[in-house]
């Protein structure tokens, strides 16, 4: 039995298409009851601050993926805590106390990210001395939950609990339900800017290859000798692409007018401090229009070196960017 948790999101719903499609057992886990992609999949509501139904979740299971979280540029703390970071031990603590042998987490590659440019970075990358936004703050902490789970497992228990860490970057589909409605909602408004001279190349995922190498993560991930074993990995196309080109390519498939207006990166990262500082001091909810993470992300070049992720588990992009180009203008018109 496959335990997804977050299984109606994005990623999490491919996760399940994908291994019903393999005739895998699936379990879903989830806050409220939302259509999949098949009857053949158990749904359990819950969420991750509620531990007994996380256990109730668990029972029976080999496998689980790991895939909700808490995705925002928020400046408060608190709900990136409870949900990335304590939600995750809940979930930890429920695969022990069931004996779940795999558990495969999906954390983000902006959690080496320090708003310097990357260029070809491998898993041997840092995390920051200072964190630029608690959501990648908070996905690194969780994710060395994660991989101590298998240190401290070994040392307590002679049931193997085998673990490993994705880190995609930027994963795309037409089911998307954020990224690309903000981006063209902010297109529609006239409030679209080009961050930075435009030139800064970036990867990304398609959900298809992103849930793909978390199959292929788990069916490496044989025993505690595997090299896939508390271990993490990049993931993306292979190839990264112009930021911008490729926004003002996703703009057109939606008939919205390419990005003409743009400010610079110093520009940016004021604008991102004044906003940060203003939802603090007033403690307003929802996201500020600009940070000084989302202006770094926009305008550095940042993308990844995959090889680690081919070597060991034999990753390599199914879907190539001119088949997902065209499943997008297909699903997006």
């Amino acid at each position: 039995m496959n335990l997804v948790i977050g299984g109606t999101g994005f990623l999490g719903g491919e996760i399940v298409r994908q291994l019903l499609e393999c005739g895998e057992k699936v379990r879903v886990f989830c806050r409220r009851r939302q259509p999949v992609e098949s009857d053949h999949a158990e749904i359990v509501l819950g969420n991750l601050s509620d531990r007994q139904s996380l256990r109730n979740a668990c029972r029976g299971v080999e496998t689980v993926y790991h895939t909700a979280s808490l995705p925002s540029i928020s400046v408060h703390w608190k709900p990136f805590y409870e949900t990335n970071i304590v939600g995750t031990q809940n979930v930890i603590d429920a695969c022990r106390e069931n004996g779940v042998r795999r558990l495969i987490y999906t954390s983000s590659a902006s959690v080496t990210f320090n708003g310097q440019p990357q260029h070809g970075v491998d898993e041997s990358a840092p995390y920051p001395d200072y964190w630029l936004a608690h959501y990648p703050h908070s996905k690194a902490v969780a994710e060395k939950m994660i991989l101590d789970a298998v240190l401290s497992n070994h040392q307590t228990s002679d049931i193997p609990f085998l673990t490993c860490v994705l880190r995609p970057h930027l994963i795309i589909g037409h089911r998307d339900r954020h990224l690309f409605p903000r981006l063209f909602s902010r297109a529609e408004q006239g409030r679209l800017f080009r961050v930075g001279d435009g030139s800064n190349l970036i990867d990304i995922i398609f959900v298809e290859n992103a849930a793909l190498a978390h199959l292929q993560a788990a069916n490496a991930l044989t025993d505690s000798a595997s090299p896939v074993n508390g271990n993490v990995y990049y993931i993306s196309q292979g190839k990264p692409v112009n930021c911008w080109n490729w926004i003002d390519e996703i703009l057109t498939i939606k008939r919205l007018p390419k990005v003409q207006r743009s400010i610079s990166l110093k520009t940016a990262w004021r604008l991102g401090w004044v906003f940060e500082s203003w939802y603090k001091l007033f403690r307003l909810s929802g996201e500020p229009l600009m940070t000084r993470f989302l202006a770094a992300q926009l305008a550095q070049t940042h993308y990844l070196n995959i090889s680690k992720a081919k070597k060991d588990f034999g990753y390599e992009p199914k879907l190539s960017y001119e088949e997902g180009m065209e499943l997008l203008r297909q699903n997006l018109k």
